[in-house]
């Protein structure tokens, strides 16, 4: 009986940052999406696979949208959560205070979704690869030196 190498989940793989061609080593130099010193600061390869994180110049501002596209995603979570959960009124001010919730877990919520929106970014484009060990690193044409 041949044991099959169990393949990293895609969602929790994009989740915790890690590469989307091996699936092991992170993105990012820091794990802590709240170290605001090195908040956006790159491996700039992978350091288990050598995978680049930036495939080409100016790669990453396609992710202003991703970003934009989860936060409108929290908000409606948000807003059907409090309309389920409490309900919204005519006679109150429980509409703003879903406003105020919202605002406020963007604010708190927005190095993570920044940190979200590159890792699901880069998965769309490099593909995983099972064999990355025995298959070569194809090296992109154009590149930040």
């Amino acid at each position: 009986m041949s044991k099959q190498a169990k393949v990293p989940n895609y969602l929790i793989s994009t989740l915790t940052n890690k590469c989307p061609r091996c699936r092991e080593g992170y993105l990012f130099k820091t794990t802590n999406a709240y170290d605001f010193k090195n908040i956006v600061e790159m491996n700039e390869k992978c350091p288990v696979c050598k995978q680049r994180t930036e495939i080409e110049v100016g790669f990453y501002y396609g992710t202003s949208y991703v970003s934009y596209a989860l936060g409108v995603a929290f908000v409606i979570a948000i807003f059907v959560a409090w309309y389920v959960l409490i309900g919204f009124s005519i006679d109150d001010n429980r509409v703003f205070w879903c406003m105020g919730t919202a605002i406020a877990g963007l604010v708190v919520l927005q190095p993570v979704l920044m940190r979200l929106s590159r890792s699901l970014w880069l998965s769309w484009f490099v593909k995983y690869d099972a064999n990355w060990r025995e298959h070569k690193l194809l090296e992109p044409e154009r590149f930040i030196q």
